[in-house]
């Protein structure tokens, strides 16, 4: 594939994981389908390009003060438990299985971020016990990284849900959880024959151009707005996979 294009989708990812902490899988594997990969070798390249927009995007969030590591260290801590078992699954099962499992997550990620109340006054009350965390984490990375989608496109909506907070403020710990998901699954799935590490590279490498744009952003964007925008992203992540589906 062309440097050029996988540049633009490197940047691409990397922006809209600044923004919705999503790792930048939910755009990376439609995207790879578009051009010929089959999911599973998608899912591996996604989950690569992965490591590198996470590290740098968390590193931008502790330099900036905004990562909550009190929940965050369990939520990556189940995620890295997780995807040890990515490889695993996606050698297992055949790649309609995948795609529709994707397009399920995607829409109950889209009716969970609805769900979440744009404006949160207070947290204290609503924060769950460091299992449930843990439980978050274990069972998002057994599926994300299975699916190539890092993690952040079940974390925001659902840590936003149950912790009661707005989905700006789970960003952050959304980029904490795919450095480590992404990491023991990618491992996982070079195990298994899935690992394009020359795509996964190029892809990853410019990412990093696209992090620091996104972090930007998302540091000018209300709640409401974030809210909307992620929203929005469900809608044209599902229209992309339909597509590959009955195409």
């Amino acid at each position: 594939m062309d440097i050029v294009i996988l540049a633009i989708y490197g940047t691409t990812a990397g922006i809209l994981a600044g923004i919705f902490g999503i790792g930048g899988g939910t755009i990376i594997v439609p995207a790879m389908m578009l051009f010929g990969f089959d999911i599973k070798n998608a899912i591996g390249i996604s989950a690569m390009q992965m490591i590198f927009s996470s590290v740098y995007g968390t590193y931008l969030n502790i330099k900036a003060k905004i990562l909550n590591f009190k929940i965050a260290k369990f939520v990556a801590f189940g995620g890295l438990c997780g995807a040890t078992f990515s490889g695993f699954i996606v050698h297992s099962l055949q790649p309609i299985y995948l795609e529709i499992a994707f397009i399920l997550i995607c829409i109950y990620s889209l009716f969970k971020n609805i769900k979440q109340k744009s404006e949160i006054k207070s947290t204290k009350n609503n924060i769950p016990k460091e299992f449930i965390l843990f439980i978050v984490g274990f069972v998002t990375g057994i599926f994300a990284i299975s699916l190539g989608i890092g993690g952040g496109l079940i974390i925001v909506p659902a840590v936003a849900y149950y912790l009661n907070i707005p989905t700006k403020q789970v960003v952050p710990i959304s980029l904490f959880f795919v450095i480590f998901s992404s990491l023991s699954g990618t491992i996982s799935l070079a195990i298994n024959g899935y690992a394009n590490y020359k795509e996964g590279f190029i892809v990853g490498i410019f990412s990093l151009f696209g992090v620091y744009i996104g972090t930007q952003i998302n540091k000018k964007m209300s709640n409401r707005f974030h809210k909307n925008a992620v929203t929005i992203l469900y809608l044209i992540v599902l229209a992309v996979m339909i597509k590959n589906i009955i195409s």
